[in-house]
């Protein structure tokens, strides 16, 4: 089977289990629960779905149990949209990675003290007064380009260059 095809059956398989968890299943136990990715067999016969538990490790497992026991339900909505030979076997398997991103951004948050409003007004000024030789520059080369476009409109408005009206304009073609 080609890569392409595990890949676009694998992305159905993600989005069906996610949609059937999400609406249709009824067990208590399963709440606060993502599912992020799922890896499809080559042969399509068995799947595992990675899912993100949010919570103690206590309600972790009770949501992989509800889960577990909801797999039969999840497989024949699984089935009715995949309509292969052979539906997969769901696996699920918990992911710590969210849990880990938040940790270590947790971690960050208490190492790097946070910046207070105040000193960022400060620096924006000590920015600005620094560009100022860019100012400068930026208004020099504007002076510049204005005194170019008025030493041309004084050539267009210079009386021996002025176009003046001559019967030849008005003429009209001779039938």
């Amino acid at each position: 089977m080609t890569t392409r095809r595990l890949a676009k059956a694998a992305e159905a398989i993600r989005e069906t289990v996610s949609t059937t968890i999400l609406f249709e299943l009824r067990d208590p136990r399963v709440k606060n629960v993502t599912v992020l990715s799922a890896e499809a067999a080559p042969d399509l016969r068995t799947a595992k779905v990675y899912v993100s538990v949010m919570g103690t490790p206590k309600q972790q497992s009770l949501c992989l149990h509800g889960l577990e026991s909801a797999r039969g339900f999840i497989q024949a909505k699984l089935a009715d949209r995949l309509q292969t030979r052979y539906t997969p076997v769901l696996k699920f398997v918990l992911d710590p990675g969210v849990k880990r991103s938040i940790e270590a951004s947790r971690l960050l948050r208490e190492v790097i003290p946070p910046v207070s409003d105040d000193n960022d007004d400060d620096e924006e000024w000590e920015d600005e007064e620094d560009d100022g030789d860019f100012a400068d520059a930026a208004a020099d080369s504007l002076e510049s380009v204005s005194e170019d476009c008025e030493h041309e409109n004084h050539a267009t408005n210079d009386p021996t260059t002025e176009m003046t009206e001559t019967d030849d304009q008005h003429e009209q073609p001779k039938a």
